[in-house]
């Protein structure tokens, strides 16, 4: 990426590539460092200027990100939760003329990240469950019952890297004046018939944690191509004022007050920090290589784990989508003679690091008693809550990572069969 270190000597910089060395590690962990000597060099150069705080650097990396994703326009935060949160807050702003009120239903699916929950929450809207099918993905079949007169908004989850089906929720939110909000946290550069992800709904949201595709350490964007929703995310990003908004000459001159310090809005104080920018704008360049390393990778277990499609459930890709493999996920079946488990804690014995599929069922989860909301049969979700799990896939996992996790799971395999 064309960007200059202009406080970072060549000879620093060769330094600082000398003595980058991310430990090795043994087994197989859920992420790696996606960051790199440049990315270093960057931050380093933002902290030598003493322009730490959100700036030029975040600015080219919003908008090198969003036109890879084919948004028009990106707005960074500090966490991809923050992403979502601005999201729905720019949805439910009472400078929006048609906008989400309080009471108002977003159907979400049962298995999420809690954070996509809690920032229709957050909104004054109520979520409402929708089950998930085998690939832990919204059931567009019951998304379709689930509609009523008090649904306003769908906010489809891209689970794992897994491309929901864009073509069927876009035409439900066409047919019932709907919403649609994109948590793209886990599939960056997902693709639905060569669309990516991210850029279909009236908003979206992506998280650059250190687990993800590409990270900023911490950090999230959220994207739209609709300028007025993009210049309210940018007011409430940062306090209710008037500093990053287009309209900022004209709001200041209205309001007779400081383009430095009018406040416009209700407002946050999300930003991102510059040397955050300065590690994206280096990231965007890597994200292909890592994707195809991931689908690889997936597509290698995938194959030679089909000797045990009576035991787990394997995960696909569906034809006209590209998956982006955020995990590997498997799923126990009712009729194997061991539990999820049992077949974890062995991985764990071989340093193979698992989790569950996100929060599991969200419904369940204690967090949500709090909340008087209906509470829909969600069959699907308790599966993956009890019997899923995943572990990591990653540009960390090479030849033989592949090979260590078929191995360790043919030796679990036939241990279980031995009784």
């Amino acid at each position: 990426m064309a960007t200059s270190h202009d406080a970072v000597s060549p000879a620093l910089r060769d330094l600082i590539a000398h003595s980058f060395h991310p430990p090795a590690t043994a087994g197989i962990p859920l992420s790696v460092p996606s960051y790199g000597p440049e990315e270093i060099a960057e931050a380093l150069d933002s902290l030598l200027t003493t322009q730490v705080t959100m700036g030029a650097k975040v600015r080219q990396f919003e908008s090198l990100f969003s036109s890879y994703v084919g948004a028009k326009e990106g707005v960074m935060v500090n966490s991809g939760s923050s992403a979502d949160l601005v999201a729905l807050s720019a949805l439910a702003n009472p400078a929006l003329p048609r906008r989400l009120r309080p009471g108002d239903e977003v159907l979400t699916p049962a298995v999420t990240w809690s954070t996509t929950v809690f920032s229709i929450l957050a909104a004054g809207a109520v979520p409402h469950f929708v089950d998930v099918t085998d690939d832990y993905l919204m059931d567009i079949e019951q998304l379709k019952e689930q509609i009523t007169p008090k649904t306003r908004a769908i906010m489809p989850v891209h689970l794992l890297g897994n491309p929901c089906d864009m073509k069927a929720i876009m035409d439900l939110a066409s047919d019932h004046d709907l919403f649609v909000v994109e948590d793209c946290c886990e599939a960056h550069g997902a693709e639905v018939r060569g669309k990516r992800v991210g850029s279909f709904g009236h908003l979206s949201a992506f998280s650059f944690f250190f687990s993800h595709h590409i990270s900023t350490i911490e950090g999230g964007m959220t994207l739209t191509s609709d300028p007025e929703l993009a210049d309210l995310a940018r007011i409430l990003r940062a306090h209710g004022w008037i500093r990053e908004s287009f309209r900022r000459d004209e709001l200041a001159a209205r309001h007779k007050g400081d383009p430095r310090f009018t406040f416009v809005n209700f407002g946050y104080n999300l930003r991102p920090m510059e040397i955050q920018g300065a590690m994206g704008i280096h990231q965007v360049g890597k994200l292909e290589r890592f994707i195809e390393q991931r689908r690889e990778t997936a597509a290698f277990w995938t194959r030679r784990l089909g000797q045990f499609s009576d035991l787990f459930l394997l995960p696909k890709e569906r034809p006209g989508t590209r998956h982006v493999w955020f995990g590997y996920p498997l799923t126990i079946r009712e009729t194997a003679p061991f539990t999820r488990d049992d077949l974890t804690r062995f991985l764990a014995g071989k340093q193979i690091e698992t989790r569950p599929i996100m929060t599991g069922n969200m419904a369940a989860q204690p967090a949500m008693r709090l909340l008087d909301h209906e509470k829909p049969a969600l069959p699907v979700a308790e599966q993956v809550n009890d019997r899923a799990f995943f572990v990591g896939n990653h540009h960390g996992v090479g030849d033989r990572e592949r090979e260590y996790l078929v191995s360790c799971i043919e030796e679990f395999v036939a241990d279980s069969a031995r009784g």
